[in-house]
């Protein structure tokens, strides 16, 4: 008998993987945003997700810092994604960095099943470690998109969350008056102060 690759990988959807990282105020939400209007101009169906616990702009829509918004569905457990997902062409997942490690194994789930899934987060912490499930989702995505702000200190390519409250929780939401974005230098310069 004579083996068929075919029969093993062909579903006849082709899914994918892509990660929009970087630090805050780097547009990661902005292009996440960009890339499901696009699919929903395109008439494909849609679903956007975020952490139930990021309530910053608004509860039932994912937010720039540009005021762009689109709405989303907030849930509390990465699993809850793979429940309200069925049918549907693209899945968006917004701050993924705060959604726990089961979010690995259902964006390969859902890539799997021929669902596009595209996942924007934040790649490092406040004290400039890899962040959450960030650096598994990057592995294993077929796309990987860093974007960058605007270090305020000295004007170069911003990758690094610099938290200015005394606050050294993990987690713990924030704008501008508890977070800037800071070159390689200028956060370490910073860090050692």
């Amino acid at each position: 008998m004579r083996f068929s690759e075919n029969r093993f990988f062909d579903t006849g959807k082709v899914g994918s993987i892509e990660v929009i990282c970087g630090s805050m105020f780097s547009g990661k939400t902005e292009e996440l945003i960009r890339r499901m209007k696009r699919a929903q101009f395109a008439k494909q169906s849609v679903e956007i997700f975020k952490p139930a616990m990021d309530t910053r702009f608004s509860e039932e829509n994912i937010v720039s810092h540009d005021q762009n918004a689109i709405p989303c569905t907030p849930v509390e457990h990465s699993g809850n994604i793979l429940l309200l997902s069925g049918g549907i062409d693209v899945i968006g997942i917004d701050e993924a960095q705060f959604f726990d490690e089961g979010i690995i194994m259902i964006c390969n789930q859902l890539a799997n099943q021929g669902v596009r899934v595209i996942v924007a987060g934040l790649d490092m912490d406040f004290k400039g470690n890899p962040f959450g499930p960030m650096p598994a989702l990057c592995a294993i995505a077929d796309d990987v998109t860093k974007v960058h702000a605007v270090c305020v200190e000295c004007g170069k390519l911003a990758g690094y969350s610099h938290r200015l409250v005394n606050n050294e929780k993990l987690v713990f939401l924030g704008e501008k008056e508890e977070y800037q974005p800071l070159c390689r230098t200028c956060f370490k310069k910073n860090i050692l102060s």
